[in-house]
């Protein structure tokens, strides 16, 4: 095992703390435990390739480019993340730790960063980008996403932060390149 500087060693054990804490609220409670599930389901995709169908039967040839580029960048989000998790090969918590148990279905083996964050992200970015008007359903959804993660076992905290970070700026950047 690597030794770990005292402040390195502070912010990965409140990592853990908080990754037990938010899990232990999922094994407390089915209606919390089952809405994550579903708010995780729909992470997987469901959520924004409906809401990409949506943008176009709605706004037609106007929302073409959001999600062109929506699709752009998740493409690149996917390599991203895959690269990273490769490189890294972090386990998630529910694999290492017996006391965080996990009640969510994970797509891949290891933990960091989450994908489904910074899908969330860079696909609300964008899409508030295009459309404004849509920040008030999609702000609340990206929180509970991002949640969800820790909550069913699968991430640590700072695998949300990070994945939401790259999320921002694979968005940010697409933004500012197109």
């Amino acid at each position: 095992m690597i030794a770990l500087s005292l402040p390195l060693k502070r912010i990965v054990d409140l990592d853990l703390a908080l990754c037990r804490y938010c899990n232990r609220q999922s094994l407390q409670s089915v209606w919390i435990r089952d809405g994550f599930r579903i708010i995780s389901r729909l992470g997987d995709g469901v959520f924004w390739y409906g809401l990409m169908g949506l943008l176009l039967l709605i706004y037609r040839a106007q929302a073409i480019p959001a999600v062109c580029q929506m699709l752009l960048t998740a493409t690149v989000g996917v390599l991203v993340y895959k690269l990273i998790k490769q490189k890294t090969l972090r386990p998630r918590p529910c694999d290492v730790y017996p006391s965080i148990v996990c009640t969510g279905r994970a797509l891949d083996q290891f933990s960091f960063p989450s994908g489904h964050t910074l899908h969330a992200v860079s696909f609300s970015i964008i899409a508030w980008a295009h459309f404004p008007q849509l920040a008030w359903c999609l702000l609340p959804f990206v929180l509970l996403v991002a949640l969800s993660r820790p909550i069913l076992g699968l991430h640590y905290p700072s695998d949300v932060l990070a994945g939401g970070i790259l999320g921002a700026t694979l968005a940010h950047s697409s933004l500012a390149l197109l």
